[in-house]
């Protein structure tokens, strides 16, 4: 497993590219807060950006304490976008 960085032409990041073998497994943005809709916003973009760039669905973004699901649409496609709290998936990767 490798991991990397993204960043856009418009200088969107995503925190963490996982690559397992020769194939983007796993997208993961970090962001404190989602309560002000304009980061939300902002995290959430980069995040389908780089999933169309790279190929990539299992998007995650690792938060405070949200934790749900949500799809987006996002230029004629639905992305699913998972929101886990950064304790719990420390302790589901550590098992």
């Amino acid at each position: 497993m490798e991991c990397f960085y993204w960043q856009s032409a418009q200088q969107e990041e995503v925190d963490f590219v996982i690559k397992k073998g020769t194939e983007i497994a796993q997208l993961i943005q970090v962001c404190f807060s989602l309560g002000d809709l304009k980061t939300k916003s902002r995290v959430t973009r980069a995040l389908l950006k780089a999933s169309e760039e790279l190929r990539c669905k299992d998007l995650l973004i690792l938060t405070d304490s949200t934790e749900g699901e949500e799809v987006i649409s996002w230029y004629g496609t639905e992305r699913m976008v998972r929101y886990t709290p950064l304790w719990k998936w420390l302790l589901h990767e550590a098992s």
